[in-house]
């Protein structure tokens, strides 16, 4: 394990799901002299996946892992990792002439063991936010459904068809409540953690902001965080919440808009998704009985650790060596850049983004056509001419297969318990 010098750059991870208020902490933050905050370095994630590419890149996913990892196994690859961190924290801290760096990159969750190891006694910041309000603005912001039909009520297997079918993106927004949250949640007693509620934090920002200021060491008195002005960093950035950019000041106005904004089968399903326990463990006992109070029901630890069950087969299945796809660039952050639009993992026109074509000229869309027919042929003729490249493709949708199978029992016991479970 690596241990922080003097000569390290001075950086602050900032954690929090998608939709937390982690921006607009951030934001308020960097209103310090003495700090910068760029929007979703996304660095940690990146280096975490060194070596792992998509299994359609040209140079074959795995012989780029075998040599990656056969070469490191000879050296100390934490040591490199962390000297390429502190080589573009450094820069961009000396670039911007700052004294504290915070890398604010929603998903960070996915990786807090890689963090700890290579930046050990770094500061890190934990905003918690009540998770009902983070589904409702899942929801209302980026458009993510919390069941299949509208019409219909909530059900185990309606979710589990969200897992199967949708997107990887509308997936992974949900996988943030039920994977992410309990792992964050745990964070909480690592010893160089501030604790930030989103709900304190939008009630009371100066004082919330210059306790955190204080906790990183620096004059929490020079800095003016109750504004949402000086926002062109986050204008010319792909990253970030554009809400805040229509904001002039914080305000509490999000607080309990959740209530109104999601139906009871929805109250229900992210009761069922995260659970009672760690709801009251949180400090939202009250938005949990409000819940209640609105016809949820407490179904008991065994729904909410079956649920957990299904996405973490899912989520070996996402990131599993050639038979899924990882991550798309911008869905730490949100789903896509345009945030209403779910990326897909598919390049076929039938699963683009329904208002895709709408910002397209007749011409543009028959060169789109042109183009990525001509894209089909020459990926059609590469896919032929090589065998090897066929059977990746085929384990692959083996490996699909059975774990989608696995997935489907999984989903039939919950089921079960649901039937024998509830009143």
């Amino acid at each position: 394990m690596i241990d922080d010098t003097n000569d390290s750059p001075a950086v602050c991870f900032l954690l929090g799901l998608p939709r937390s208020g982690t921006t607009l902490l951030a934001h308020l933050l960097q209103q310090h002299p003495d700090i910068t905050a760029p929007p979703e370095p996304w660095l940690m994630l990146a280096l975490n996946e060194f070596g792992r590419v998509d299994h359609r890149h040209p140079a074959v996913a795995s012989m780029i892992k075998t040599a990656t990892s056969e070469f490191l196994a000879r050296i100390d690859r934490t040591i490199v990792s962390r000297a390429f961190a502190d080589a573009a924290y450094g820069q961009y801290l000396a670039a911007a002439g700052k004294r504290i760096l915070i890398d604010k990159t929603p998903r960070y969750w996915m990786v807090l063991e890689f963090l700890e190891t290579l930046y050990p006694k770094t500061p890190h910041i934990l905003l918690m936010r009540n998770p009902y309000a983070i589904a409702a603005s899942l929801k209302s912001t980026w458009g993510i459904p919390l069941h299949a039909e509208p019409s219909s009520s909530i059900s185990i297997s309606s979710l589990a068809d969200l897992l199967i079918r949708v997107p990887d993106s509308i997936a992974s927004a949900l996988a943030d409540l039920v994977l992410g949250l309990p792992k964050l949640a745990a964070h909480r007693a690592r010893p160089q953690t501030q604790l930030v509620q989103y709900e304190r934090l939008v009630a009371r920002p100066e004082a919330e902001v210059r306790r955190v200021i204080a906790g990183l060491g620096l004059d929490p008195t020079i800095s003016a965080p109750t504004t949402t002005e000086q926002t062109d960093y986050l204008q010319s950035s792909s990253f970030g919440d554009r809400k805040i950019l229509d904001r002039q000041a914080v305000d509490d106005r999000s607080v309990h808009a959740w209530q109104n904004q999601l139906s009871i089968e929805e109250m229900q399903t992210v009761t069922d998704l995260i659970g009672a326990d760690l709801l009251v463990e949180l400090g939202y006992e009250q938005e949990l009985r409000q819940a209640q109070q609105a016809g949820v029901v407490d179904k008991g630890k065994e729904v909410t650790e079956l649920y957990r069950r299904i996405f973490e087969i899912w989520w070996n299945l996402r990131c599993s060596d050639g038979s899924a796809t990882h991550l798309d660039s911008s869905s730490a952050g949100a789903p896509t850049h345009s945030v209403r639009e779910p990326i897909e993992s598919s390049y076929r026109s039938s699963e683009l983004p329904k208002n895709a074509t709408q910002h397209m000229s007749g011409s543009e869309t028959e060169d789109g056509v042109q183009l990525e027919n001509s894209t089909a042929a020459l990926l059609s003729q590469a896919l032929l001419a090589s065998e090897a490249d066929r059977a990746v493709q085929l384990d692959a949708r083996r490996d699909r297969d059975a774990v989608i199978e696995t997935l489907r029992g999984e989903i039939a016991r919950l089921e079960v318990a649901l039937n024998n479970g509830v009143p």
